[in-house]
């Protein structure tokens, strides 16, 4: 699905975009400012949010409002660990400080997730996608794959197959012979004891187990591979980032569901990995401006490409 390097034209060049895609340097200047203010309204409107759909689980006695409430726990952490994305690239606020403790204890550990253990392999992935140091290549390797395959990894998603062997993998790091590795995991299950400690107190002790852990391991799994194969599946390493990078046009259920916080305009993000979400919006439009992305070279809905990549060859087992 790479396309062929040779059909990648430079773009034109203009006061906003370099032939290669980057952003000039008055731009640049201009798209790295990071918005600390707004930031802040945003990790305290995910909170009060996620506070909300669980109030609302736990004081209408109705089975449609508390599965509803399971769906947008699974989007909650969709959410959660987008904001964390964003302070492992150390882009949610200016002070290096806050940034990862933000990044660490309200969005990463809630969520099962160490930032500065998945910046360490992040950068790896912004620095060579599909490189030797890869770490997220078994999500989205080999595609296309055939519409059975695809289907089974989001059976396998749902059920909370994939959830637990990650969650077995994550429990092993609490006997782990690193101490760095050890003292994480003991972070992260901390919190989610107090986290659990917090429904038994006040009467709701299915509400850890449904509402937080249950989703991360079903509704997430979900919502993360299919963002993951809508971004890189079926593509190669490249010196451009267009050989590695899927451009997906992006709406407003998209982003209010699967892709928040602007982390779906992703060929921008891998072009400049050092622009804050909220302006890769604007540095999308400049790049569509200057031809580096094209409505050849660009999926019209995500429903579109993962029919794409769902409609490959059924690839054969491992031995």
């Amino acid at each position: 699905m790479s396309p062929d390097p040779a059909t990648l034209l430079p773009a034109r060049a203009d006061d906003f975009i370099g032939v290669d895609g980057r952003p000039t340097a008055a731009y640049r200047e201009r798209l790295r400012r990071i918005p600390d203010v707004r930031n802040a309204l945003s990790v305290v409107s995910l909170y009060a949010q996620t506070i909300g759909i669980i109030t609302a689980a736990v004081v209408v006695d109705s089975l449609v409002v508390r599965i509803a409430a399971f769906v947008m726990m699974g989007r909650a952490h969709a959410q959660f660990l987008s904001l964390m994305h964003e302070a492992a690239h150390r882009l949610l606020f200016s002070n290096k400080r806050v940034n990862d403790f933000v990044g660490n204890w309200l969005l990463g550990f809630p969520s099962f997730t160490s930032t500065p253990a998945y910046r360490r392999v992040h950068m790896a992935h912004h620095r060579q996608e599909f490189g030797p140091e890869e770490p997220d290549v078994p999500l989205y390797a080999n595609y296309p794959v055939s519409p059975a395959s695809l289907r089974r990894k989001l059976f396998r998603d749902v059920l909370g197959v994939t959830g637990a062997k990650l969650f077995r993998t994550q429990l092993r790091g609490l006997a782990s012979s690193d101490p760095r590795v050890r003292l994480t995991q003991q972070k992260i299950w901390g919190l989610q004891i107090i986290l659990f400690a917090c429904g038994i107190a006040t009467g709701n002790a299915w509400v850890y187990p449904i509402l937080w852990l249950a989703p991360n391991m079903t509704v997430w799994r979900v919502i993360n591979r299919l963002r993951s194969i809508a971004e890189h599946g079926g593509m190669t390493a490249g010196a451009d980032r267009r050989m590695s990078t899927h451009a997906v046009r992006q709406h407003w259920l998209a982003r209010f569901f699967l892709v928040p916080y602007n982390i779906g305009f992703h060929t921008a993000h891998h072009v400049d990995a050092g622009i804050p979400f909220r302006h890769l919006p604007d540095y999308t439009r400049r790049l569509r401006d200057a031809g580096y992305i094209t409505t050849a070279r660009e999926f019209p809905s995500y429903r579109r490409a993962w029919r794409a990549l769902g409609a490959g060859r059924e690839l054969p087992l491992p031995a």
